[in-house]
């Protein structure tokens, strides 16, 4: 994956700063998780009645093969947040508010698998015409986080949490490029620059699906 190192390592920056900052008290935890956002690394700090704050990195990638719009691409998720929450505990109970923002990496690239003419814009392409068509989607770089929790621990040490929420990524930025003759043929370059563009367009309104990305997380967690 694209930035894993880099997501990593900010997080065990921030994790030992955590560490080094609070040693002297037993209020620091770190846990492992999957989910929706991939698999992660979490630290957390509870020094304060009935909040506690956590930094923690997910990333993931995920390759498959399948139809968007009506053209065959081969799909390529990359997965990639690094985080910072709020967590608001609720007397007597494992349940919790949580608030937050992420720097959100999450992007789908689309390369074009056809094998035989696309059709986009309400015309027929051939593979000579298109080329290599291929695709980004990406959101905001920083985004908003809510969601709920459930904190299960036993003795204060080992336990489980549950998260679920919602990442606000915004609208998607899709691009949409390809390579072939069509754009520099004088006779349909404005026809298939035209229909290429329908072809983006329509790839946005179905990756607008996703501007309010559900989370869903399981998490083992042990607090020293």
């Amino acid at each position: 994956m694209r930035n894993f190192r880099n997501i990593v390592a900010v997080f065990m920056l921030g994790t030992v700063t955590m560490n080094v900052a609070y040693a002297d008290d037993s209020n620091f935890g770190i846990g492992i998780k999957a989910g929706t956002l991939g698999l992660g690394l979490e630290g957390r700090w509870d020094g304060l009645p009935w909040l506690d704050f956590r930094l923690g990195a997910n990333a993931y990638g995920y390759e498959d093969e399948g139809r968007e719009t009506n053209n065959l691409y081969q799909t390529d998720l990359d997965l990639q947040t690094i985080y910072l929450t709020a967590n608001f505990h609720f007397p007597l109970s494992p349940f919790r508010l949580t608030v937050g923002a992420m720097a959100n990496g999450n992007e789908l690239n689309l390369v074009g698998a056809e094998t035989g003419d696309y059709s986009f814009g309400g015309q027929g392409w051939t593979q000579e015409e298109v080329g290599v068509l291929s695709s980004t989607t990406s959101f905001a770089s920083t985004a908003p986080y809510v969601g709920l929790g459930f904190d299960f621990e036993l003795f204060g040490k080992a336990g489980l949490n549950f998260d679920v929420g919602v990442l606000l990524q915004g609208e998607p930025d899709v691009t949409l490029v390809s390579t072939g003759t069509a754009l520099n043929d004088p006779l349909i370059g404005a026809a298939f620059a035209a229909a290429l563009e329908a072809e983006r367009r329509e790839l946005e309104d179905d990756m607008s699906t996703f501007k309010a990305y559900p989370v869903l997380s399981l998490a083992f967690v042990y607090n020293f």
